[in-house]
């Protein structure tokens, strides 16, 4: 599951994070939630205020465990994700992920959530760079 990110983390790292959620959670900069299908915890899912090419910005991020994959549940909890960053978030105006140029199913789940390709990028995550895609979504609303 961590292949397209460095690799796992230790149990410190784990706590860690975890802990930053929870300070940034309270902070209104962060806002983390489970992935559940049905009632069965299956995954992760955030957005949390970022700086990317020198700006303000709002990224997002999430993982779903193997045996819930091809549900429909990562889809789900990403459609949920952008409405809640439109609701809840800052007032940046645009939400970015940053799969891996080898995770074809994030990249996929990105152009389905309508989530623009903006191209490849050296992304920097725990001391290393990752080759990304960068995929830009509006988070203003559209009139109807």
């Amino acid at each position: 599951m961590t292949r397209f990110i460095a690799g796992p983390e230790s149990a410190d790292e784990v706590i860690r994070q975890h802990e930053n959620y929870l300070r940034r959670w309270e902070e209104g900069s962060a806002r983390m939630f489970v992935v559940l299908d049905g009632e069965d915890a299956v995954g992760g899912i955030g957005w949390w205020q970022t700086k990317w090419a020198g700006e303000s910005a709002v990224e997002t991020g999430w993982f779903v465990l193997p045996q819930a994959q091809g549900r429909g549940v990562a889809g789900e909890a990403v459609r949920l994700i952008i409405a809640d960053a439109m609701r809840s978030g800052p007032p940046e105006s645009r939400l970015y992920a940053f799969p891996s140029t080898g995770n074809r199913p994030s990249n996929a789940l990105c152009a389905r959530a309508g989530f623009e390709l903006l191209g490849e990028d050296d992304f920097p995550f725990r001391g290393r760079d990752l080759r990304v895609n960068v995929w830009r979504h509006s988070l203003t609303p559209k009139s109807p």
